[in-house]
């Protein structure tokens, strides 16, 4: 009878840690999910105000077409991405296209003086910082993730349910260049 009521507490201890592990997986995955829908809604929200600020510059910068025609290439390849490296690449580029607009906006002060682009171009900067957040946060995440899918003995019930290592938001080498503006 003694070992008998061993036995049941091992097996209990036994699937309690399983599922305790298991829904710490589950979690961890939510949690990853939740951090790249909240880089999605910043991209959005930019995605959203480069029109505006579009239409705000032309008037001012008739000759630096091709900036602006870059921006939205940029913008439309962000919202075609689909991946994680997709998105990244194309948030990179448009990233790098927006900081080019405002170093060549510096050429026009009545532009830069005009209240529709400053609050643009604060908006923009507000939304950047949290772009920037957001990916941190995604790439916490995914960290611990990861470190949970490898990690004994988690990685046992990780990969007898096919949890599967999740990509980190990463900048390109290329991306790491400050942007250079030729007049």
């Amino acid at each position: 009878m003694f070992w008998t009521i061993i036995i049941i507490a091992v097996v209990i201890v036994f699937i309690g840690a399983f599922v305790g592990i298991y829904n710490n997986l589950i979690r961890k995955k939510n949690e990853v999910e939740n951090a790249w829908a909240q880089i999605d809604v910043q991209l959005k929200r930019r995605t959203d105000l480069i029109p505006n600020l579009i239409e705000t510059v032309k008037g001012y910068m008739k000759h630096e077409k091709e900036v602006l025609e870059n921006i939205t290439k940029a913008r439309a390849s962000l919202m075609k991405a689909e991946s994680v490296k997709e998105k990244a690449n194309a948030e990179n580029m448009l990233e790098s296209t927006l900081k080019s607009l405002f170093a060549v906006s510096e050429n026009y002060p009545d532009l830069k003086a005009n209240q529709n682009f400053l609050k643009l171009q604060e908006e923009l900067t507000s939304t950047e910082n949290k772009i920037s957040y957001a990916r941190q946060h995604y790439n916490d995440m995914v960290m611990f993730f990861n470190n949970k899918i490898e990690q004994f003995p988690s990685n046992m019930i990780a990969s007898l349910f096919h949890f599967k290592k999740k990509e980190l938001f990463e900048v390109e080498e290329a991306e790491k260049e400050p942007v250079k503006v030729q007049f």
